[in-house]
């Protein structure tokens, strides 16, 4: 069971999830312990979740989840409190996590990408849904790399590219591998520092199939046709022999 904590981590294993039934195992204004739970807790650059409970006729607002001895749902201000032992229908916000799915997978495009054409490790990176609806962007984000130039036609090859992979429809498969034979991956590890805890003993490995296939704890879409298109919005230095790539992903 992948858990964490008291809580069965759904969403690990069932990307699509976006309703189930739980019971309350404890309940706090500062977190809501459930014994089985979808919702992302935040991780790798991935905001976490929101979504409801629903319980006796009773809604109670997800605005966050935050890590702890056990995984804490953090309510909105105010929301009531479902007593432990009760069971709840949690739902995810839906629009919300298949944006950051598409997005997280097209950060993983992005970063495949950069690895095979450039040579380049990531450094840090961050993910948002798109703050403005109906401009058809879904999802912000922005990838680090330890590049030391910005080759010429570096911004339009690299867009160009990511669509090239997205429009290839490759698959995106997900496996648990103990970690020995993980890291026996070659390139498994994408970032330039190694973010697997050494406790770790089973690794997550998402492979987009032919393109990137690394550790990753986070959620994504099935193949890469379902990420849409990628817009290389910018690139920046961020000191020498870092650059930043900024990207939308949208329809």
């Amino acid at each position: 069971m992948d858990a964490h904590g008291r809580t069965e981590r759904l969403e690990l294993a069932d990307q699509e999830l976006r309703e189930w039934e739980a019971t309350v195992l404890d309940a706090t204004p500062e977190g809501i312990v459930l014994s089985r739970s979808a919702f992302y807790p935040g991780g790798g650059g991935q905001p976490a979740d929101e979504g409801t409970l629903l319980w006796q006729g009773v809604e109670t607002r997800i605005a966050g989840v935050r890590k702890g001895d056990d995984l804490y749902l953090i309510p909105v201000e105010g929301e009531p409190l479902p007593a432990p032992g009760t069971i709840v229908r949690a739902a995810l916000a839906d629009d919300r996590r298949s944006a950051l799915m598409r997005t997280h997978s097209g950060l993983h495009v992005l970063c495949g990408v950069v690895f095979r054409d450039y040579g380049a490790l990531v450094t840090g990176g961050n993910m948002e849904p798109a703050k403005t609806p109906g401009t058809g962007v879904v999802g912000t984000a922005r990838m680090d790399f330890n590049l030391p130039e910005v080759p010429p036609g570096f911004k339009e090859a690299v867009e160009a590219a990511c669509n090239a992979e997205i429009t290839a429809d490759r698959r995106v498969d997900i496996r648990v591998l103990p970690r020995d034979e993980a890291f026996a991956i070659p390139d498994i590890i994408r970032t330039a520092t190694n973010l697997v805890p050494d406790d770790v003993k089973e690794v997550r490995i998402v492979d987009i199939v032919g393109l990137d296939c690394q550790a990753d704890g986070g959620t994504h879409v099935a193949s890469t046709r379902q990420i849409g298109r990628i817009r290389v919005a910018k690139i920046e230095s961020k000191g020498k022999g870092f650059r930043r790539v900024r990207l939308e992903v949208g329809d």
